[in-house]
């Protein structure tokens, strides 16, 4: 078997590393398109790092952030709730309900939003009903967990 080779090697020059495209996408607008060097996504079985070259796959995401790296840091983070993304070798898109970037969420506005949402699923709603609070309520403490969670 052969060694594998640095990603560095992969670019023409060896200082820089090797890139691929992103696309973050929702049904209202683009959120985000273009090269980057690692970009991490909510897989619905734990995160995925997706680096150049990464094997094709495609996975549902959950709620959860996706974040963006270049320079080996974190420049982007985008929380999403939910979706799908498909990586190629050269490519990974993200197909998500929603997108908003994590510094644009407020704490105490959504610690206000959880303690609504747990009023209403308490009260007496229709099965549908009872979903789609639960939903909301899911999200939303994914949301809050997101802005408390420590920077990487």
């Amino acid at each position: 078997m052969r060694p594998l080779k640095k990603l560095s090697t992969l670019t023409k020059d060896p200082s820089k590393m090797a890139s691929f495209q992103f696309n973050l996408i929702s049904p209202e607008k683009i959120l985000f398109d273009q090269a980057v060097e690692m970009v991490v996504v909510p897989g619905i079985q734990g995160d995925i790092g997706v680096l150049p070259q990464h094997a094709p796959l495609v996975t549902l995401l959950r709620a959860g952030v996706i974040t963006i790296y270049e320079e080996n840091k974190s420049v982007i983070k985008i929380f999403v709730d939910g979706g799908f993304a498909e990586l190629t070798p050269d490519k990974c898109t993200a197909l998500v309900t929603s997108g908003i970037s994590l510094e644009a969420l407020d704490k105490h506005a959504l610690e206000i939003e959880i303690k609504n949402l747990l009023e209403d699923t308490g009260r007496d709603l229709t099965a549908e009903e009872q979903k789609k609070a639960n939903k909301s309520l899911a999200i939303a403490q994914a949301k809050l967990m997101a802005v408390l969670s420590p920077p990487r």
